[in-house]
């Protein structure tokens, strides 16, 4: 039994070993790769998102086109409001002289017709929401790639978004490029 122990320890002992050695030699070569690393210097640009979207004819046209959409979607929701109003008005009015059967049917007429109208709105707040979401992805398509061209012309490695809210916290104004890709846009896409 001690033989035995004792080669097992040998070996978990010659194991440990073995596994320091390679940690040791890793870490003396990933020191010399870490030594051997050259800094890139590059050139940043900064783009606001917003003011593209803002100053540009075809995100003029995006807008407006998400504008009368919605528009035209709150239309419809305002419709199915008066009917409801009206349909609880009339209820009101004629509550007093409705037997309880048939107040209770009209009260359960009115609930389903609430029902229908929470679940259009909730739907025509989703094609909304998908109207916007294509738009602007076609929109931002758009401005990447003259973002890009814009940025190779002007020898810059990366482009970041500035607008408020975004990850840019400070930028020198001498980097924002957004003036150059507003003309590059617009001579694209008039």
């Amino acid at each position: 039994m001690g033989l035995k122990t004792s080669r097992r320890r040998y070996r978990l002992w010659q194991t440990d070993w073995i596994w320091i050695l390679s940690l040791a030699a890793m870490t003396f070569a990933l020191d010399g790769c870490a030594g051997s690393v050259t800094r890139v210097d590059g050139k940043v640009g900064v783009i606001n998102s917003q003011r593209l979207l803002n100053d540009t004819n075809a995100g003029k046209r995006a807008k407006e086109s998400l504008t009368a959409y919605s528009k035209n979607r709150q239309a419809l929701m305002e419709l199915e409001e008066r009917e409801l109003r009206r349909m609880e008005e009339d209820f009101v009015k004629q509550s007093s002289i409705l037997s309880p059967a048939a107040k209770r049917d009209r009260e359960e007429q009115f609930r389903r017709r609430m029902q229908e109208y929470q679940q259009k709105a909730a739907e025509l707040n989703r094609e909304v929401q998908e109207k916007q979401k294509d738009v602007l992805e076609g929109f931002r398509d758009k401005i990447e790639a003259v973002v890009a061209r814009v940025a190779k012309r002007l020898g810059l490695q990366v482009v970041i978004d500035k607008s408020k809210g975004g990850p840019t916290v400070y930028h020198e104004e001498g980097l924002d490029i957004s003036s150059e890709v507003i003309e590059e846009f617009n001579r694209e896409y008039p």
